[in-house]
């Protein structure tokens, strides 16, 4: 079970955070004294990238991505039953699928969308590059918030199996039960933001929010 590491003046609080790299700064702050050389950041694009290059800048780290997707309900494709990987790694929020009553056939469908979808991206952010070796490394998974928690635990079901020391999630918001739900697969959650309530997005961790942009998320890694 992870150890969390919040801030309590913080919790159940909204627009916290001037933008993604406030937060950023903000939770290399609460990070530093946790992180060892040789550690990584991995940034979940497209929102976890402005907030993990300010954590890999503060901290002297080197940036990557690890490039996750949910799989969208098809009668509204902002909700996702479950999440999948680059490398192929599916997690499925099972009480959701049971609850929408989603059959094999679009389960099956949703999946396949979805990893033509991360082909793409991969093309587009990595191109040839190979993903990094983290064999006896802290890794440190960042992304903008959690909200049901299935994106992140896609990706650190990917990094598990890398043989990385050490887990680390950085988050500047999530709810409470994503925390809970994503705490017994990695050693530590830092999460400046807690939202306990059952209403919840994101975006009202921020004063200034808009959904980047590919191209704003390549001109990000070139600087």
């Amino acid at each position: 079970m992870a150890e969390i590491i919040e801030e309590k003046s913080l919790r159940n609080k909204d627009y916290v955070f001037r933008d993604r790299a406030h937060a950023g700064e903000l939770l290399a702050r609460k990070l530093g004294p946790y992180v060892e050389p040789g550690s990584i950041v991995l940034a979940i694009p497209s929102g976890g990238v402005p907030v993990g290059k300010i954590i890999a800048n503060e901290l002297g780290l080197p940036l990557d991505l690890i490039i996750v997707r949910k799989l969208p309900v098809h009668f509204n494709t902002e909700a996702g039953f479950g999440s999948m990987s680059w490398d192929g790694e599916v997690m499925l929020n099972e009480r959701l699928v049971k609850h929408l009553q989603l059959s094999k056939e679009e389960i099956s469908s949703a999946i396949e969308e979805v990893k033509h979808e991360l082909e793409r991206r991969i093309e587009r952010f990595r191109g040839k590059r190979p993903f990094p070796e983290l064999k006896g490394m802290t890794v440190i998974i960042v992304d903008d918030g959690l909200a049901s928690g299935y994106t992140m635990l896609a990706a650190i079901s990917s990094i598990k199996k890398r043989s990385c020391a050490r887990i680390m999630v950085a988050i500047p918001r999530a709810s409470k039960n994503a925390i809970e739900l994503v705490s017994p697969y990695v050693d530590e959650i830092f999460c400046l933001n807690v939202r306990e309530t059952a209403i919840f997005a994101v975006a009202d961790a921020y004063q200034e929010w808009h959904d980047l942009t590919e191209q704003e998320v390549l001109e990000l890694l070139k600087k």
